[in-house]
């Protein structure tokens, strides 16, 4: 698949109540995005970051991202999450997911759907969700047009960056990211 919108993965389970602390724990936050992602879960899931495959997709509960607003999305997106999938996010969370150009779907039933490990199609745009594991397919809640085109374009965070508008620098930089 070769948009962002249409991806296809194996499925990672979470449950309700996923706490941005535990996806991102604050020792972690003060070390580069790539050392950082090592970290993800490490309280509940420790390792996991070294069993995710490019692609992957987490499915998650209700109120998926409640917390602190850490910038988790850089980090499933450095992993190569490519979509998230949960019953109801954190408003939040659902935000800065979008602003990194990762398609975030509610599904109200996801967890009835998906199982863990269940190999999964999605189209983002389209409102298609497809189990291959189980052989079935979903019409799902499609992400909006202005949207789409946002994840389409790498997301806000890329589309500032790209126009200027924004210069992210490495907060653990000895410089601060300036010359």
């Amino acid at each position: 698949m070769t948009s962002t919108l249409r991806v296809r993965g194996r499925a990672w389970v979470f449950g309700d109540e996923i706490n941005t602390d535990d996806m991102y724990p604050g020792f972690a936050m003060k070390l580069p995005v790539p050392e950082a992602a090592q970290h993800m879960f490490d309280a509940t899931r420790p390792g996991w970051p070294r069993l995710v495959e490019a692609g992957d997709i987490v499915v998650a509960g209700r109120n998926f991202g409640l917390g602190s607003s850490r910038a988790c999305a850089e980090l499933f997106v450095h992993l190569g999450i490519s979509c998230l999938i949960a019953e109801q996010y954190n408003s939040l969370f659902h935000r800065n997911a979008l602003n990194y150009g990762l398609p975030a779907l509610v599904v109200p039933t996801a967890r009835q759907l998906i199982d863990e490990g269940d190999v999964l199609t999605v189209d983002a745009a389209a409102g298609l969700l497809r189990n291959e594991t189980r052989g079935v397919d979903h019409q799902v809640e499609p992400l909006p047009e202005f949207v789409t085109e946002l994840i389409e374009g790498g997301g806000l965070i890329s589309r500032l960056e790209a126009g200027g508008y924004l210069d992210r620098v490495d907060a653990t930089s000895t410089t601060g990211g300036k010359s």
